[in-house]
């Protein structure tokens, strides 16, 4: 993995500035209200005219980026010298469709109909990511316009102008190793890492480690493992040193992706979890997981958390799939001027695969307030069973969920 790191200068990638979150300035007129169709009578103005926009009154709306407090200043950088960094962390991402179905597949039938064009998968939930220093997801599937396909079950790709779905979405980083990477062959992967990193899109994977910077200067280091194939083994042989790495360069923040388990399990099995944890041991400071299609339980282990499936978010792999639950992440750290990484608050947003809610459009949408109670209640049963069948000792799983930030800057 150290040699790894001499590719990383060419996948070293920084997050740009934020946008506005309303129009700057409004400008009002004091007109008697009129119904459609009805037409305005001028005689009640001087001069039979309504006034001239000099005498418009001017209203102004708050412009402020996400992290500015009122006197401007930047919250995420606090009077003793520390920093706090947010972070998004969602489940599966799978666009275009199996290059070996003929006809148009799910994903471009879908797009058809939609008018903001390959914006449309994360509209929903834009607002949240652009609220955010780096928002990281588990891209499944491939970047590519290679026809040539491994004998995969399923073989996922989209042309490489479809990175514009991260892009547009605010999505800044992904775990790029899983079952489907390798849909294309070689070929197909390189694609899809150009593809990626010509978006500036940090990608971490068997390739090795990705390095993202923060507008404050913060630097998160990524590592994404998969676990087929008797690959456990080689990752405890290799993870301390990995992770060890990316701090000997400079990273504050290590962040480990994790594809792993058995596809529609609720609950990690008895490897996944003494792995999670010696993940954490080996100085990780957040453990993401991914394959199951389903969410799993939320670990809190030794302070740091290990999240074991994320379940699926924007996923083309089915257009009705038995469940349609997911979840957004969200994570602050502090970041010490020594160094030091402090847990500053956790939350989670739920969110349905799709905006329709017999049919997967592929569109996440946040739930409304019963539609979130219920699936924080089936977080809540998820940790149960968890912490019934592999608590131990300073371990346990996580029993309160925010929806909201419960702490000011």
């Amino acid at each position: 993995m150290h040699a790894f790191l001499g590719e990383m200068n060419g996948r070293i990638f920084a997050k740009a500035g934020a946008l506005l979150r309303v129009p700057a300035v409004c400008l009002l007129l004091a007109l008697p209200a009129v119904s459609c169709g009805e037409q305005l009578d001028l005689s009640q103005f001087e001069n039979g005219e309504p006034p001239v926009a000099a005498e418009w009154e001017e209203a102004t709306f708050d412009t402020r980026k996400w992290y500015e407090r009122e006197d401007g200043s930047d919250w995420r950088l606090q009077e003793d010298g520390s920093v706090i960094v947010t972070v998004s962390a969602t489940g599966d991402v799978t666009i275009g469709g199996d290059t070996r179905k003929s006809g148009k597949n799910v994903f471009d039938k879908q797009l058809e109909k939609e008018p903001s064009g390959l914006d449309f998968p994360f509209e929903n939930v834009r607002e949240i990511f652009e609220e955010d220093d780096m928002t990281i997801v588990n891209f499944e599937g491939t970047l590519t316009n290679t026809k040539s396909a491994t004998q995969n079950t399923y073989s996922f790709a989209a042309p490489p102008e479809y990175v514009q779905v991260l892009t547009s979405g605010s999505v800044e980083a992904v775990a790029l190793e899983n079952n489907h990477v390798m849909d294309h062959g070689e070929a197909g992967y390189e694609d899809t890492c150009q593809a990626l990193a010509g978006a500036g899109i940090a990608y971490s994977g068997h390739l090795g480690p990705s390095i993202f910077t923060t507008d404050t200067g913060v630097q998160i280091g990524m590592l994404a493992y998969q676990t087929f194939n008797g690959n456990y083994a080689n990752i405890y042989d290799s993870i301390e040193g990995d992770i060890q790495a990316l701090r000997d360069s400079g990273c504050e923040l290590v962040i480990v992706s994790y594809h792993w388990g058995d596809e529609k399990d609720y609950v990690p099995n008895e490897r996944q979890v003494p792995l999670g944890r010696a993940t954490i041991d080996a100085g990780a400071d957040l453990v993401l997981g991914h394959h199951s299609h389903r969410m799993n339980p939320i670990e809190v282990y030794k302070g740091k958390y290990i999240c074991y499936s994320l379940g699926n978010f924007s996923f083309a792999g089915n257009t009705r799939p038995d469940d349609m639950d997911t979840y957004i992440f969200q994570q602050r750290f502090r970041i010490g001027a020594d160094g030091t990484v402090e847990d500053a608050g956790m939350r989670i947003i739920p969110c349905s695969i799709s905006s329709q809610e017999n049919v997967n459009d592929f569109k996440p949408t946040p739930k409304d307030a019963e539609g979130s109670a219920a699936l924080l209640e089936r977080l809540y049963e998820l940790n149960a069973q968890f912490e019934k069948a592999f608590s131990s000792t300073g371990v346990k799983a996580v029993d309160s969920y925010l929806t909201q930030w419960m702490t000011d800057y």
